[in-house]
């Protein structure tokens, strides 16, 4: 089955589903509150509601290094399933929980098993695909994870028509279900060469760990990169977790219709923006080395007025179309991050790479849902949403100028 033309698609295929559930699993606590705070009154503050949040993504955050660490390491299919399967299990139990002690443990722990699956997932699509069309095969896997946000909107409502209690057992009970079927069709890909080099450094008591982390660290672009991956990420976890909030707010409607209206406005241009950001790319850089950096830069660039418009519009229009044009810019930047990582880093230090991007990302993203939850409780969201869109301005210069790479494929010398 891996030998045919078609496997590497089925790959994406297979990993869009986990995509999808992975986002699925985080995202329906962001449009549940209004719900669950009637049974945990610790979540009637948002500030409370933010720390429940942000304690996901740090611990998300500080795993993510060690989650790419051990992607490159071992059999990633095995990685994938058990991380897929701890998480929902994790989110099945969250329908039991009774404290806000017990939520935010268990999303401590869900942070854990789902950093697990993002660098292992992301390598073995990149290892599958050659540069001719790794950037629509990102592309296409990063749509899952939209479709999983905008699918966690419905979580509000779910919990609205049954409880929020039953929200969590019917997804969880549905990642538990589909491990199972990765068990059976999904295989890792890695090469003689790859496991030769793995055994000979054992044998010759090289540490391949430390030499990977060397060679990042003494990267510049490597460097430029988790820069430039660290930046948008706070307004990317912003929209995430508050833009719920927002559209309940600025347009004065439940929180019941606010979700899915907003998840799925951002899942629905995010999904158009990468499969044309990675159509795009991939045509460009058979042309242009820079041409996944110039794709990048065109759909950052659209971010930027969004902002403006989803911090300050009170009108359907206004904040519908800003939050289109947001998610539609992000795609375009996120079906490009790991290309432009296989531009600069090898093969076998690329899980190990985008975990670290991953963190540096993920940790933006913490602090940003922190601050945006005092932000809310002081009657600031708007005004602190429309404040990022200079320091993205910021981080697009940065890339411009600097990222220039010299193959589509970076080989280690």
């Amino acid at each position: 089955m891996t030998q045919s033309k078609k496997y590497p698609w089925i790959v994406v295929a297979l990993l869009w589903v986990v995509a999808l559930l992975n986002y699925m699993d985080r995202q329906m606590l962001s449009t549940m509150k209004p719900s669950m705070q009637i049974d945990i009154h610790e979540l009637q503050t948002a500030a409370n509601f933010g720390y429940l949040m942000a304690i996901f993504l740090w611990i998300y955050g500080f795993m993510s290094p060690l989650s790419g660490i051990i992607a490159d390491r071992v059999n990633r299919k095995w990685l994938i399933v058990g991380s897929l399967f701890v998480w929902s299990a994790v989110t099945f139990t969250m329908g039991y929980a009774k404290t806000f002690d017990q939520l935010y443990w268990l999303r401590a722990i869900m942070g854990v098993s789902e950093a697990l699956y993002i660098p292992a997932g992301l390598s073995l699509i990149a290892d599958y695909h050659s540069s001719k069309t790794r950037s629509l095969a990102i592309g296409i896997h990063m749509t899952g994870l939209y479709m999983g946000q905008a699918l966690g909107g419905f979580g509000a409502t779910i919990a609205d028509k049954f409880s929020w209690q039953q929200a969590f057992h019917s997804f969880g009970l549905i990642g538990i279900v589909y491990s199972v079927v990765l068990i059976l069709f999904l295989r890792d890909k890695k090469n003689a060469d790859e496991l030769n080099t793995v055994n000979n450094a054992s044998i010759k008591g090289k540490n391949p760990l430390l030499k990977g982390l060397g060679l990042l660290f003494t990267n510049i672009s490597f460097w430029i990169i988790l820069f430039y991956f660290a930046i948008p990420s706070l307004p990317g976890w912003g929209v995430k977790n508050w833009l719920p909030t927002l559209f309940a707010q600025n347009l004065d409607i439940d929180m019941s219709v606010a979700g899915p209206m907003s998840t799925i406005t951002i899942a629905a241009s995010s999904f158009i923006g990468v499969i044309f950001g990675g159509i795009l790319s991939d045509r460009w850089v058979q042309k242009n080395l820079r041409g996944r950096i110039y794709t990048s830069a065109i759909g950052l660039g659209l971010t930027i007025p969004a902002l403006l418009f989803i911090g300050y519009g009170h009108s359907l229009f206004h904040v519908i179309g800003a939050a289109f044009c947001f998610g539609f810019g992000f795609g375009m930047f996120d079906a490009n991050n790991m290309p432009i990582l296989c531009q600069f880093v090898s093969k076998k230090y690329r899980a190990t790479a985008y975990g670290l991007m991953n963190m540096v990302g993920v940790f933006a993203g913490a602090f940003i849902t922190d601050l945006l939850g005092k932000s809310t409780d002081k009657g600031n969201l708007g005004k602190d949403f429309a404040m990022l869109a200079g320091i993205v301005a910021v981080a697009l210069i940065i890339q411009l100028t600097f990222l220039r790479p010299k193959a589509n494929d970076f080989i280690e010398g």
